[in-house]
């Protein structure tokens, strides 16, 4: 390692090849050599050695709603980045909505990189939105340099931002497939959502009935029905029905182009264990029966369902009602994704290669990353996380970093603490303290 900076030891590298005790050199912010834990360091390298604790690749998190500009009183760049950095997340990609504006057009776009020019402690990207009548946007902001195109099937809660039908996700996905672009989505049907129990109130399980699993499977179907007559990419959002892993798999299995996400609450929390009236719980789709859990964890293991993403989607905290119809619906999970999937990989016997594999690898490949982020390998950016992973700790919303400290995680001991976090060969957050910001602002590569 002739012209190594940097080298991080330690006994416990998560590699493309597996965990082994390694060295790893980094010049000028990429990782330039993977070698073996007693390599000579040369004396104009800085080592840090990291012990026993576990080097692995910083978490790419594709699904996070920043909310900046527009509703910065719910979240925001500076926020969400350093909640992003405490857990160990080195890159994510913003959600087109719940901003103000909407990414839907390019100059939108602009005020979103605006917003968070110089904000950022981590790197950050950027997904589009694909709304009844932008059909013409989508492509220049292909162009402009956005991940992918969000799109509902059901109402997505804010005005701004209204779902497409069925025959505008026909005409919308025809004109993505156009240039090979991704669309991702919200797979709720909503006439299934209308037929549904709608009683209101504080009781989870009146909640629950109203967002029932058919209305995931009957969205998810329509919507592999469209890809497949397109030959069209897509993937399906925030997956919480086992129902619908069937139909998943088989449409694997014939060739189409799907991926699948699921997210730590729906692998790690119970309908049964909701209190009612706690507001914090509620999403979209709903946290199901501890029974939903084993299939989706299953699925994982099988590559049915691709990877595991936050959701992140807060709010202010007068907006977490009582009233389960009412209540803003999102989990604030960004700091605590990482340490809430190993607690839950772990009791069910899977490794932390596992985790990083679907919470990283898979993630990184999802947005066209996987040639910078998404593994500790020669030519990739020097993003890291080390966590202690037989440490644990107890969730005190005090010690959160985003905006409105509300979190369904409150009281509960997870497996897995960040102790720093890496961006570009740079410790950005150590002990729970925190550098200057140091993130970029990320484009999809042609």
């Amino acid at each position: 390692m002739p012209d190594a900076g940097l080298v991080l030891r330690s006994t416990r590298v998560i590699t493309p090849e597996g965990t082994r005790a390694a060295s790893v050199a980094v010049t000028g912010g990429t990782i330039t050599a993977v070698l073996p834990y007693e390599a000579p360091v040369p004396g104009t390298a800085r080592l840090t050695d990291l012990g026993d604790d576990v080097l692995l690749p910083g978490l790419v998190d594709t699904h996070v709603h920043v909310n900046d500009p527009g509703r910065s009183e719910w979240e925001g760049f500076w926020t969400a980045t350093r909640a992003a950095a405490a857990g160990g997340v080195t890159t994510l990609l913003d959600m087109p909505l719940n901003s103000l504006p909407p990414t839907t057009t390019t100059a939108h776009l602009r005020a979103k990189r605006r917003a968070a020019a110089g904000r950022t402690h981590v790197d950050v990207g950027f997904w589009g939105g694909a709304l009844p009548g932008n059909a013409e946007d989508l492509r220049p902001l292909h162009e402009a340099g956005v991940f992918g195109f969000k799109a509902f099937l059901s109402p997505s809660g804010v005005d701004e931002f209204p779902h497409l039908g069925q025959d505008r996700l026909a005409r919308t996905l025809e004109e993505i497939a156009a240039f090979d672009g991704l669309l991702i989505v919200h797979a709720e049907d909503p006439d299934r959502l209308a037929a549904a129990p709608q009683h209101g109130g504080p009781r989870y399980a009146d909640f629950l009935a109203s967002r029932p699993r058919d209305a995931e499977d009957t969205a998810v179907a329509l919507l592999l029905a469209q890809a497949e007559r397109l030959d069209a990419r897509v993937h399906i959002l925030h997956l919480s029905s086992g129902d619908a892993l069937p139909l998943i798999a088989g449409a694997k299995a014939d060739g189409i182009r799907v991926t699948v996400e699921t997210c730590p609450h729906y692998l790690t929390l119970a309908a049964e264990e909701v209190p009612d009236g706690a507001g914090e719980f509620k999403c979209c789709p709903p946290i199901r029966e501890a029974a939903n859990q084993g299939p989706l964890w299953q699925a994982l293991a099988d590559g049915v369902i691709d990877c595991v993403v936050t959701d992140h989607s807060p709010s202010t905290t007068d907006l977490k009602t009582a009233d389960f119809a009412t209540a803003w619906g999102g989990i604030s999970g960004l700091q605590l994704g990482l340490p809430a999937v190993w607690t839950g990989a772990r009791e069910r016997g899977h490794g932390l290669e596992d985790v990083v594999r679907w919470m990283s690898t898979r993630t990184a490949e999802l947005v066209g990353l996987d040639d910078r982020k998404g593994a500790i390998a020669p030519g990739r950016d020097a993003d890291f996380a080390v966590l202690a992973p037989e440490e644990t700790f107890t969730v005190d919303p005090a010690g959160l970093q985003h905006r409105n400290r509300v979190t369904a995680y409150a009281g509960r001991t997870l497996y897995g603490v960040v102790k720093s976090t890496w961006l570009r060969g740079r410790r950005i957050m150590a002990d729970g303290e925190f550098t200057a910001p140091r993130g970029r602002l990320l484009t999809r590569l042609p």
